[in-house]
């Protein structure tokens, strides 16, 4: 499929990018920091090879969020996005921008939003997890009320929040001891991510802010397969979700959420989510420099799915809530696809399982 969209994509100033060698071995660091730091020249050729119109750039985690300081998170949110907005404007038809936000400081980072989509041009923001704050030992996250006009800025713009994840604080992480293989994108990523989600579902701030869009990678953190349970564990103990938000979980997960397929390449995964959240709240994407783009692109083009939600996923939803105008001329292949219904997608999964 030609003019995809990939929009967790990453790349790290020089004083950022050490954050990221934690994820890769030794042998391989070299290798990790080259992508980290490249944007115009392995990069646009991993995408000319691979059928990618255009990336969506953040800057790597956890950055930003991991300064406890508020006025050195400030400026290097500042730094990050004036550099990335600089670099966008190199290439502006394959490259724009997802503002890097000093969240330990929420008026702050109301205004930097503000700034980088009305100055800069970005078309929203990706942070990367809770925050941490000088003089609390204890991780932010954004459910908080002190953060409910930050989300009315954000509502305001009409722009979109993506939440990355980032590993669980030091003090957090007993569960982990003696299985570290467990931390990072093997597992604490999806559960750190997938619970921030589940506080800002639960507190009432869709509520409050029906218009919010909020994405989330790696198929969803592992949501959707959870939502039934979440809204109905118990039921027969006549025993009932307390929580702030008026409805159940799975309402505002479908209404506002998102989810992409970031780092996570099978296609009964994606067929699952689709059923649970649909096509339309499908975002492609890949994960670079952490996944390879060969492997995210070439599973997505051969992904036993109808062309109608290949399209979609691969650009059109993107596209429509990005406000990135108009589709790519479509080849004369997929102007012949109409939107085959679920029945034949689940078709298409049982024989690729067989096969």
């Amino acid at each position: 499929m030609q003019g995809k969209i990939a929009l967790e994509e990453h790349f790290a100033l020089r004083e950022t990018v050490q954050d990221s060698a934690g994820f890769a071995p030794a042998d391989d660091w070299r290798e990790l920091e080259a992508r980290l730091l490249d944007i115009h020249d392995r990069r646009l050729a991993e995408m000319d090879g691979h059928g990618i119109e255009m990336m969506l750039l953040s800057l790597n985690a956890p950055a930003v969020q991991a300064i406890p300081d508020r006025s050195r998170a400030l400026e290097l949110s500042r730094r990050a996005n004036d550099f990335l907005a600089e670099q966008v404007a190199k290439r502006p038809d394959r490259f724009q921008g997802l503002a890097a936000l000093p969240m330990q400081d929420p008026d702050a980072a109301a205004r930097e939003l503000d700034r980088s989509v009305g100055t800069l041009g970005f078309r929203g923001a990706l942070v990367n997890g809770f925050s941490e704050l000088a003089g609390t030992d204890h991780a932010i996250y954004y459910d908080r009320k002190e953060f409910w006009p930050f989300w009315s800025e954000v509502e305001r713009l009409g722009v979109p929040f993506y939440l990355h994840p980032r590993n669980p604080l030091p003090k957090d992480s007993a569960i982990y001891e003696g299985h570290r293989w467990l931390l990072g994108p093997t597992w604490a990523f999806g559960q750190e991510t997938a619970v921030h989600a589940l506080r800002l579902m639960g507190s009432g701030l869709f509520d409050a802010h029906p218009r919010l869009q909020i994405i989330l990678g790696h198929m969803g953190e592992g949501l959707p397969y959870s939502m039934w349970r979440v809204d109905n564990h118990n039921k027969w103990m006549r025993t009932q979700n307390a929580y702030p938000a008026r409805r159940k979980i799975a309402d505002y997960f479908r209404e506002n959420f998102y989810i992409t397929t970031s780092g996570n390449f099978r296609t009964q995964t994606l067929i699952d989510a689709i059923l649970e959240i649909g096509a339309d709240r499908i975002l492609f994407s890949a994960d670079w420099p952490f996944e390879n783009i060969d492997h995210a692109a070439d599973w997505f083009d051969s992904a036993a799915i109808s062309e109608g939600d290949r399209i979609k996923i691969g650009r059109d939803n993107a596209r429509a809530l990005f406000g990135l105008g108009k589709a790519t001329t479509q080849s004369a292949a997929e102007q012949n696809v109409s939107a085959i219904p679920m029945e034949e997608t689940r078709e298409l999964l049982v024989r690729n399982r067989r096969a």
